[in-house]
Order: structure tokens, then sequence, then C-alpha cells
């Protein structure tokens, strides 16, 4: 069976990759909430958290890119959220970590996405999180 995250991890599928290590992969969600959304993900594939061995491991990456996001796109704050099963969208455990501004829109669970206007608009988004990271 084919999963998308893991074929970002190993190249496969191309994405905006902000960091990249032996525990996790972070790239920009190709439909964010606001720009700046990133997905990470472990590198071996699990379906949820209660699969995942190493949760501190994973965590401390989640937590440092929660501060990259913040930093590098001088947002508020983040939104940091994770679904097991349920609403997931793709079955490989994934941390949404979501720039936040003040009356930014984000209401409740509903999430309206958008788009990058192009592959650069994307890349500066990922790069400026990256010089932070």
């Amino acid at each position: 069976m084919s999963c998308l995250f893991c074929e970002i991890v190993s190249g496969e599928r191309p994405a905006f990759v902000v960091t990249s290590d032996e525990v996790a992969l972070s790239f920009l969600d190709a439909r964010p909430v606001f720009k700046g959304h990133l997905l990470v993900v472990p590198r071996a594939h699990v379906e949820t958290l209660t699969d995942l061995d190493g949760v501190g491991p994973f965590f401390e990456r989640v937590q440092h890119l929660a501060g990259a996001v913040e930093k590098g796109l001088e947002a508020a704050g983040t939104f940091v959220a994770m679904n097991n099963r349920v609403s997931q969208s793709v079955p490989h455990l994934h941390v949404h970590i979501v720039p936040r501004n003040k009356k930014d829109g984000l209401r409740g669970f509903f999430w309206p996405r958008t788009r990058y206007d192009s592959d650069e608009e994307a890349e500066a988004y990922a790069a400026a999180i990256r010089r932070t990271s």
C-alpha cells in the first residue's frame, strides 16, 4: 500500500521541506489553513500517536518547529493539532503547526484552506521558517 507521506519522506514525491533529520521531516501543507502551515511526520511509517515509538524525540521537533514558525513568520502564536484516525486525511501520523495571529478568522475546528500563489511563494515561506529552525 502506498503512503503519500512515506513518498515525501523518501523523496519520491516533491514537497517544500523545511527540516529533515533521522527522526522527522517537516514540510509545508499543500492546502494550508494559513500560509506557513507545516506538517511534521515521523520518518518511520506509523498511523497514529499510539503506534509511535520515541514520542519524546518526535515532539521535541514539533516543539522546536512551533517556535520556528512564530519567529520565522513573525506570527503571534501557533495552533498545533493532530488527528488519530478520524479526520486523518493521510494514514501516517502527522502534526499540524499553523501560524496564528489575532483576528485571523480561525474559529473552532473549522479550517478554511488556501493555496500558495506559486511554488516560489511556497518556497519563500519554507525558507523563512527554515532560517529559524
